[in-house]
């Protein structure tokens, strides 16, 4: 099986590389490219949805983001230990009648040696928001590195 780094026991620096790398694969907005940082059995709770599975995976994340249009997410460090990372994240989008929102949540994540993300647990509000009260406004895809964090932004 191909390591996935940076691997547990999880350090500060290392969580944080980890945290990153999951926002900036969920900015690509790629379902396939998403999955493979998580395990063939990998286990979700999502709001109220159970995917298992890369193939649940990817069906789960296509879905999402044909209905949240204009995916933007911003994703911090929480706690670690060992395996185990916790983030707190917010995400801006708009449904297909251009509505906006923005997502806030938890996330709990368990990884296997080599990487991978076994287990994800997220609990997530929607809150709709005016179109002016957006904050999440670069291009499109990865976060640039002099974008504010949530804690910068008052989130």
């Amino acid at each position: 099986m191909e390591n996935r780094p940076p691997l547990p026991p999880f350090t500060r620096e290392t969580a944080i590389q980890k945290v990153r790398m999951a926002e900036d694969g969920w900015n690509s907005r790629d379902p396939q490219k998403v999955a493979l940082a998580y395990t063939e059995d990998s286990r979700w709770r999502n709001r109220a949805e159970f995917p298992v599975g890369r193939d649940a995976i990817i069906e789960f994340l296509t879905g999402k983001w044909s209905r949240e249009l204009e995916y933007r997410l911003i994703k911090d460090l929480w706690a670690f230990t060992g395996n185990r990372i916790a983030v707190r994240f917010a995400y801006e989008w708009h449904d297909a009648s251009g509505q906006w929102y923005r997502s806030y949540g938890n996330e709990n994540w368990e990884f296997d040696a080599h990487g991978l993300m076994a287990w994800r647990y997220a609990s997530i509000n929607d809150h709709a928001i005016a179109t002016n009260d957006r904050k999440f406004h670069w291009p499109q895809g990865r976060r640039p590195d002099d974008h504010p964090g949530l804690s910068d932004l008052g989130l």
